[in-house]
């Protein structure tokens, strides 16, 4: 059982919240999109207005990445978006730190350095150990709760995720409360259950498709992107030199997995049935008969959603994990649209987040049940795995 703010008497207390608002950042240092931020704008207003002393911990990048940098730009906005005053200060734990929460006013914020400027950030531990890290021990006396809002990044186990919940009184926030409630009982949403798995990140849906096909958690999947070439390819289509290549590439050992899994459960995984590739400027679609061909397939075709659209129209629930080609491309943006289209037609929809909900906001759409904010977090629980920093919450 995990404890809500519901659970918390937060007037006049410092309540530590973790969040996740790492940001894609533009070459000035601003922020270029801040989606993620505006996600915990209920969280953090509701704490401020119930006058507790609000200090946000947060990460940004990782080390050696153009985008590993601190949260002054994150507080400058999440000071536009929230009705409270925001304030940054630029150390996370330590006298100067433990000073600052001090100070802080009731109903007002604090955003503290980007946690992983620290390297205790970066590496993962059992809670236990967490709670013995620099981080945690030089923070946690300041605090007299902690919240994790930070549903993206609860499949990891690092001290800011896990530790301090080992020191303090936890408690979700509306962010991680909502994701439990629309992810954390997948088994009792409506079935028949179908996953449509695409994108390129082809390991991890093979991982999903092994998982929820060997659970029974999935009646059907279908695939699409790289996952449903890399399919096509694992059944014995020739793609062509092109696509071949990039299957290869993306799914590497993960190929022969997906091999066992068609001769194990062939029949409920579909593939791809046309693809659309780049002629002379214009977008052809091939019936998968009359591959291989030279050019890259870059997004399913008409045909391919028609006979997933049919699927879909008898399906209890429908989780939809990655874009079903390159849809930042106007060219291929047709396949992605028109599949996740199809999906409304479910009893009950769910989003992964990462690039599955970029896609939805990208291409405008909406209308379904749930979308999440999370990636790998979401796949966990997607796939009927526990989260670490649910697990310290409990």
């Amino acid at each position: 059982m995990v404890r809500t703010l519901d659970d918390l008497d937060a007037a006049g207390a410092a309540v530590g919240v973790r969040v996740d608002i790492n940001s894609p950042i533009d070459d000035d240092g601003s922020l270029a999109d801040d989606s993620r931020l505006r996600a915990h704008v209920d969280t953090l207003d509701e704490l401020a207005g119930r006058d507790a002393r609000v200090v946000v911990l947060a990460h940004q990048g990782r080390p050696g990445g153009d985008d590993f940098t601190t949260l002054a730009a994150h507080a400058d906005r999440l000071d536009e978006l929230l009705d409270a005053p925001v304030a940054y200060h630029d150390t996370t734990f330590g006298a100067d730190a433990r000073g600052a929460v001090g100070a802080l006013d009731e109903g007002h914020v604090l955003v503290l350095e980007n946690t992983r400027f620290y390297s205790e950030e970066v590496m993962a531990f059992d809670p236990e150990v967490a709670a013995e890290t620099h981080l945690v021990t030089g923070l946690a006396p300041a605090l007299d709760a902690y919240v994790n809002d930070a549903f993206a990044a609860a499949h990891r186990s690092q001290p800011s995720l896990v530790g301090f919940p080992a020191r303090l009184p936890g408690y979700a926030g509306r962010v991680m409360e909502r994701e439990l409630d629309a992810l954390g009982d997948i088994g009792s949403t409506p079935t028949p259950r179908v996953y449509v798995l695409g994108g390129a990140k082809v390991d991890d849906s093979i991982d999903v498709a092994a998982s929820v096909l060997e659970s029974g958690l999935a009646d059907r999947v279908l695939t699409a992107g790289v996952v449903g070439n890399t399919f096509l390819h694992a059944r014995g289509v020739d793609l062509g030199v092109e696509s071949t290549e990039v299957v290869k590439e993306r799914a590497g050992e993960a190929l022969a997995r997906a091999e066992q899994l068609l001769e194990t459960h062939g029949e409920r995984i579909h593939t791809p049935v046309d693809v659309a590739v780049e002629r002379g400027g214009e977008r052809v679609e091939l019936p998968v008969e009359d591959l291989p061909t030279s050019e890259p397939a870059m997004d399913v075709g008409a045909e391919t959603v028609a006979a997933y659209g049919d699927v879909l129209a008898d399906t209890g629930t429908a989780v939809l994990n990655g874009p079903a080609g390159v849809f930042e491309m106007d060219l291929f943006s047709a396949g992605t649209a028109d599949l996740f289209e199809a999906a409304r037609a479910a009893e009950y929809t769910v989003v992964g987040g990462g690039d599955t909900a970029a896609a939805l906001r990208r291409l405008g759409l909406s209308g379904f049940d749930h979308v999440s904010t999370g990636g790998g977090a979401a796949l966990k629980l997607l796939t009927g795995q526990s989260l670490p920093a649910v697990e310290a919450l409990s």
